[in-house]
């Protein structure tokens, strides 16, 4: 009963009233930034679960095959990546920080392991693409079907004889690997006719961890954010708290709105054995110095609300101050 009585009194509303947002136009940017938070919440928590993923096929795995989809092609200097996860090529480091931040987020992908023929093909290229399909098929492998475009290739330097080019894009999946290759019918002697990349799809983990991820991370923002909205109801910082949040919402949401429809139409426009991952939805790392300004945003319009609280408790010594 006194706790009762204590919660009913002025100056000590309900829990449940302190975690939700005041009226008007607070309800929707509260909500707006914990959706925003939950989707980034999911796509680290999905990023996480990718370590448990096995790691790229090694030399062994890659070799067995490719000798069994290409036989005949010279793929033995086979390639195998640093981590998981790379930019440029390289493991992610304390020093690709500033590449993550400054315009070459996008950079950061799933490595693979990865072979390549030189030369003039010693088959016509539809003849290796007919025979990797009907081997991929055999040996227990979902084929997609090829991608073809026409480009053109130059007979020397100078292009002088510019030379019309057949590029053949073929995937297939089989368990947690992933094939992509590229066959040309290019006959430079130091270009590459066939190009093959070897990597792991998604670990079961990943999809429930980024669902999960979510739905604690929405909530989690609902609650956090709508405190902050009603901390700061009626006091002297409203206005610059709820412009901050303001400018943090609007960072964090206009890389999806970029991003997401472009993913889209991508996914829409050619065959995808497993979905780009939850993060280049968001426009993330390519955009990841927006999202940290929104988060300094974000941090520093909290620390504002709680600031506030305190400096407008009234006194009892005084009831006509703040």
């Amino acid at each position: 009963m006194p706790d009762t009585a204590r919660a009913d009194r002025p100056g000590h509303p309900p829990l449940g009233r302190l975690l939700r947002p005041v009226r008007g136009a607070a309800v929707g940017w509260v909500a707006l930034a914990a959706v925003i938070g939950g989707l980034c919440t999911g796509a680290l928590a999905s990023r996480a679960a990718w370590e448990t993923s096995p790691p790229q096929p090694d030399r062994a795995e890659a070799a067995a095959i490719l000798t069994e989809v290409f036989p005949g092609h010279d793929l033995g200097d086979i390639d195998t990546p640093p981590a998981l996860f790379v930019v440029y090529g390289h493991a992610l480091r304390l020093g690709t920080v500033k590449t993550l931040l400054f315009g070459d987020g996008g950079e950061y992908q799933e490595s693979a392991t990865t072979a390549a023929a030189l030369g003039a093909p010693p088959v016509p290229a539809e003849q290796i693409v007919s025979t990797a399909r009907e081997r991929l098929t055999a040996t227990g492998w979902r084929v997609y079907d090829p991608q073809v475009t026409d480009g053109m290739s130059c007979a020397d330097k100078t292009c002088a004889t510019p030379l019309p080019v057949t590029n053949t894009t073929l995937l297939a999946r089989r368990g947690d690997t992933v094939l992509n290759a590229w066959i040309s019918s290019q006959t430079a002697p130091d270009a590459s006719y066939l190009s093959v990349d070897l990597n792991r799809a998604p670990p079961p983990a990943v999809l429930p961890a980024g669902v999960l991820g979510t739905l604690v991370g929405a909530l989690a923002g609902w609650v956090a954010f709508g405190w902050v909205s009603r901390r700061t109801e009626g006091r002297r910082r409203r206005g610059l708290v709820h412009g901050l949040l303001g400018v943090a919402v609007v960072l964090w949401w206009l890389p999806v709105l970029l991003a997401a429809p472009s993913l889209l139409t991508h996914h829409r426009g050619e065959p995808h054995p497993v979905w780009h991952p939850y993060w280049e939805w968001l426009g993330q790392p390519a955009a990841s110095l927006l999202f940290l300004v929104g988060a300094v945003c974000a941090l520093l319009a909290t620390a504002l609300a709680a600031a506030a609280r305190r400096a407008a408790a009234p006194s009892t010594a005084d009831p006509g101050g703040l």
